[in-house]
């Protein structure tokens, strides 16, 4: 009888696939010039802003190693955006405020942020590559990409630029209101976050329209 033999951990790791530039250079064949990749950081969280990055790769020039930023520990995030930063074509980085997020809801802030981050760069794209399914109104043509950042190297260095520039935002609205530990949950629902509001409320950065900080407001 034939056995089924379990992947060791490091062989399921090397038989992950990494992104590629392969959607890149379809669409730069069909659309005759340079694409971006975009993707968000922070749509989940209770506090802080939402960001976006976007990226044009230059082929000819990639660093080593980039990835979907969940994949990748901090000090590896942080030395690829120096990397991404220096090499691209271009790059851009976009926010929407809490309060763009509780006026316009945070799927449309989100799209904010892109527009923002694609206005951002310093070559204009002619198509962009977005993570997700929804097809955000933006300065370019757009194609999604279910799971893009695992797909398209364009979208992972755009998830990376995105990831650090608003974790480190969240770390100066950590001394701005000290006691919510923003520093280290970067707004996400945790025991300490929890625990501090609480005792102390919400404050500023935090997005008044979701649910558990409206409850508070309302109690």
């Amino acid at each position: 009888m034939a056995k089924t033999l379990a992947k060791s951990p490091a062989k399921a790791k090397l038989s992950r696939a990494f992104p590629t530039l392969a959607l890149e250079i379809v669409l730069i064949e069909s659309g005759g010039g340079p694409v971006c990749g975009v993707d968000e950081a922070g749509r989940g969280p209770w506090a802080g802003p939402v960001s976006a990055g976007a990226v044009i790769l230059n082929p000819d020039d990639l660093p080593s190693g980039i990835d979907d930023s969940k994949a990748l520990t901090h000090a590896r995030r942080e030395a690829l955006e120096i990397e991404i930063k220096a090499r691209a074509v271009a790059w851009g980085v976009g926010f929407a405020s809490v309060e763009e997020i509780d006026d316009l809801n945070i799927l449309h802030a989100t799209g904010l942020a892109m527009r923002r981050a694609i206005e951002a760069l310093s070559v204009t794209p002619v198509a962009a590559l977005v993570d997700g399914s929804y097809r955000f109104k933006l300065p370019c043509a757009v194609q999604t990409v279910v799971k893009g950042d695992s797909l398209s190297l364009s979208i992972a260095a755009a998830s990376i630029l995105a990831k650090t520039a608003r974790d480190r935002l969240m770390v100066a609205l950590d001394a701005e209101y000290p006691g919510y530990g923003f520093a280290g949950h970067k707004g996400y629902n945790a025991p300490v976050h929890s625990q501090a509001l609480r005792t102390l409320g919400p404050c500023p950065a935090h997005r008044r329209s979701w649910a558990p900080i409206r409850a508070l407001r309302e109690t």
